[in-house]
């Protein structure tokens, strides 16, 4: 897995891990990654930079292709946001469970899950091509805002540890998904 890549999936479990069984609203969130750390090395602008790259590129593809990778993100239930951020959809199924969602294929468990308030404590272990990732994050609910803080170590199938820091922030959008449908039920 290359480097992005770690950095995407560490993205992804901090932003799955949202705040399910504390009162979440179904419907439309913004995700954004406050704060990125790989290795020790602050990756926050490099990850601003590359979602401005991102939408910048979007916004001068021909219309085909832009609707071409607007519908591959929405196959993986996410949708363009504004300043770099990203947006899912919550189900109010997704909103009422006891534990956070790390991925639907099931390669990442919460081994712990712990409720205390407005927060909600997660330990989670992951095992996928070769390579193990296992973490302990913690998500604060605050009205129609949920941060998150993971801390994970990845080790790839050669044996190369590589630690994480991951801050997100979602802020609740829109009762209304509109067209896209939360992951895994994107066709």
């Amino acid at each position: 897995m290359s480097r992005s890549l770690v950095i995407v999936f560490a993205a992804f479990v901090a932003v799955t891990a949202y705040a399910a069984g504390m009162g979440i609203k179904p419907g439309l969130w913004e995700v954004k990654i406050v704060k990125q750390i790989v290795d020790g090395r602050d990756q926050t602008a490099q990850m601003a930079g590359a979602a401005d790259k991102m939408q910048q590129a979007m916004a001068n593809m021909p219309a085909a292709q832009r609707e071409q990778m607007e519908a591959a993100m929405k196959q993986h239930g996410m949708g363009q946001g504004s300043d770099g951020g990203f947006r899912i959809c919550i189900t109010p199924e997704m909103a009422k469970r006891d534990k956070p969602v790390l991925d639907k294929e099931g390669r990442c468990q919460p081994a712990t899950v712990t409720h205390n308030g407005n927060q909600m404590s997660f330990e989670y272990s992951c095992a996928f091509n070769g390579s193990t990732m296992s973490g302990k994050g913690i998500s604060t609910i605050s009205g129609d805002t949920v941060t998150t803080h993971v801390d994970a170590t990845r080790t790839d199938s050669k044996g190369a540890s590589h630690t994480m820091q991951n801050d997100t922030q979602m802020t609740f959008v829109s009762a209304d998904c509109g067209d896209l449908q939360p992951a895994g039920a994107a066709k």
